[in-house]
């Protein structure tokens, strides 16, 4: 059994061993949890970021409170995954943050990008569903560091913020067709560590040398949890599954999980009678045990695709959604997608 003791390791030294939090601590805001944890982790002892999608939302279709857009207007640097993930906040941020820096992840330097599928089942999609989608792709080391491209121009076409529809009707990879929930591959996480560092340490350079630490020992940490959840898919081999919302397959990647596919795109649209009769028929044809709901989004539509088989549902959150911000949530999502993995559908 895994060892379930919070993912801190050394990065839990650096924490104990900081100075308490200064006062001129950079102001620094991050889209969605796990990019929050991140950069959390590497300005430990140094300040805290502050989070612009509140816990438990979708990112997708959002509309920003007064004080999350004060939060903008205040940040000296943003850091976002990217326009796939949050389309709205792309209009919002150069009205909200012009004198900010801001940090695209899904273009910084060593980020593993992988394409959008549209067929509901992944055996159909074959392996190109698992190759990278540009030259932004590596070997998967991410040896990398971060330089003056980790970041993009900021683009002063707009100043309103977009209101969002809470939907998910939108084109999820903002006209790229790359899946933008990069953050489930733990490589990408390592190598977003040391592009966030360089980032704080462009603005706040007195605090360079502790930005590159933190970050050093945050990969470190990641590095072993990765190792330790693999060790556990090894011993435990998962059932084959299929998710509501087609946005595990970095985690899927990383791991060679039997993912066999996905209710509903990407994109989170709403799925038409012949995907749903797809669906229906791998979960029958595929021997699948478990399907995988998630808090954010309205998943009545698993109980019709796995009716009359022997299917489990288990609620999954690639947000981390039942836990609180900080530095501790990226490692805890990807230890509870793992522990759902090992549990849901498993022989009595």
């Amino acid at each position: 059994m895994l060892n379930r003791t919070p993912f801190l390791g050394g990065f839990a030294m650096v924490c104990l061993s900081a100075l308490p939090l200064r006062a001129d601590a950079p102001r620094v805001a991050a889209d969605i949890p796990p990019v929050h944890a991140l950069v959390a982790q590497v300005m430990a002892g140094v300040g805290a970021p502050d989070l612009i999608v509140a816990p438990g939302a979708s990112p997708h279709g959002y509309a920003l409170r007064p004080s999350e857009a004060r939060t903008l207007q205040d940040a000296e640097l943003v850091v976002w995954v990217g326009p796939g993930l949050t389309p709205w906040l792309e209009s919002a941020l150069p009205g909200l943050a012009s004198g900010a820096e801001i940090l695209r992840l899904d273009v910084a330097p060593a980020t593993r990008r992988l394409p959008m599928r549209d067929s509901a089942d992944f055996a159909a999609v074959g392996t190109e569903g698992h190759e990278e989608a540009d030259d932004h792709a590596d070997d998967h080391g991410h040896d990398d560091h971060a330089d003056e491209h980790g970041h993009e121009e900021h683009h002063h076409d707009d100043d309103h913020v977009d209101e969002g529809d809470h939907g998910h009707g939108h084109d999820h990879g903002a006209g790229d067709g790359v899946d933008p929930h990069m953050w489930l591959d733990p490589a990408n996480g390592r190598a977003w560590l040391d592009v966030i560092a360089a980032a704080l340490s462009r603005i706040d350079p007195d605090n360079a040398a502790r930005y590159a630490a933190n970050a050093a020992a945050a990969q470190a940490d990641l590095l072993t949890l990765e190792q330790a959840l693999a060790a556990r898919l090894a011993a435990d081999p998962p059932s084959p599954f299929v998710v509501f919302h087609d946005g595990y397959q970095y985690l899927e990647s990383a791991f060679d999980l039997p993912a066999a596919g996905a209710i509903v795109l990407a994109d989170g649209s709403d799925p038409s009678p012949a995907r749903i009769a797809e669906i229906r028929a791998v979960v029958r044809d595929r021997g699948v045990r478990c399907a995988f709901a998630e808090p954010q989004l309205n998943t009545a539509l698993i109980t019709t695709v796995i009716d009359g088989t022997d299917a489990a549902i288990a609620e999954v959150d690639p947000l981390g959604a039942t836990h609180a911000p900080g530095p501790a949530l990226y490692g805890a999502v990807l230890r509870d997608i793992v522990d759902a993995l090992v549990t849901c559908g498993a022989p009595d």
